[in-house]
C-alpha cells in the first residue's frame, strides 16, 4: 500500500478525527488505501505540545505508521472556495485544515497500534503485510501506548 510521511501533530490530528484533510504542494492520481505515518521531525510541534497529549492519556508517536484511511481525492483549494466541491464535500470550505494548495480528503481512518517505521518523502510504499498483522488502536490498553 501507500504511505504518507506527516509531521506531528497533524498525524495525531488525523487519527483523532480532527483533520480530515492533509495539505501538499502536490497533487496525486492515487486514490486508495493509505498508511499514515508520522515522522520523527518534531519542528512542526509547539512548545509542550507532545507533553499536554501525553497529560491526556494519548501522547503522540514518532518514526512509525499510526492508522490507515481511503485517499479519497485531491482537490485545489481554489477550486474549494470557489464552491467547485460544495456538494460533494460540504464540510470542506469549513475545515480549519483545508489551506492546500491541494488539499488530500481523507476517509475511513483507522487508528492502528503503531508501526515503527522509517518513512520516506513523497508517496511511498508500506508492506501490506504489517498492516494485515497490526490491530486497532485500543484505548484502554497500555500495550499500543
Amino acid at each position: 500500500m501507500k504511505a504518507l510521511s506527516i509531521h506531528q501533530p497533524y498525524p495525531h490530528l488525523i487519527v483523532r478525527g480532527e483533520k480530515r484533510v492533509e495539505n501538499r504542494t502536490w497533487a496525486t492520481r492515487y486514490r486508495g488505501r493509505l498508511a499514515i505515518h508520522a515522522s520523527k521531525n518534531r519542528t512542526m510541534l509547539d512548545p509542550g505540545e507532545a507533553d499536554r497529549y501525553a497529560a491526556i492519556g494519548d501522547p503522540l508517536v514518532f518514526g512509525a505508521v499510526v492508522a490507515v484511511c481511503e485517499l479519497v481525492d485531491v482537490v485545489h483549494v481554489r477550486d474549494v472556495y470557489a464552491g467547485v466541491y460544495d456538494e460533494v464535500y460540504p464540510w470542506l470550505s469549513d475545515h480549519p485544515h483545508t489551506v492546500g494548495p491541494y488539499c488530500w480528503v481523507l476517509d475511513n481512518v483507522q487508528r492502528i497500534v503503531p508501526i515503527p517505521f522509517i518513512g520516506s518523502q513523497g508517496l511511498w510504499s508500506f508492506p501490506d503485510d504489517l498492516i494485515a498483522r497490526s490491530t486497532p488502536w485500543n484505548t484502554s490498553s497500555t500495550a499500543a501506548r
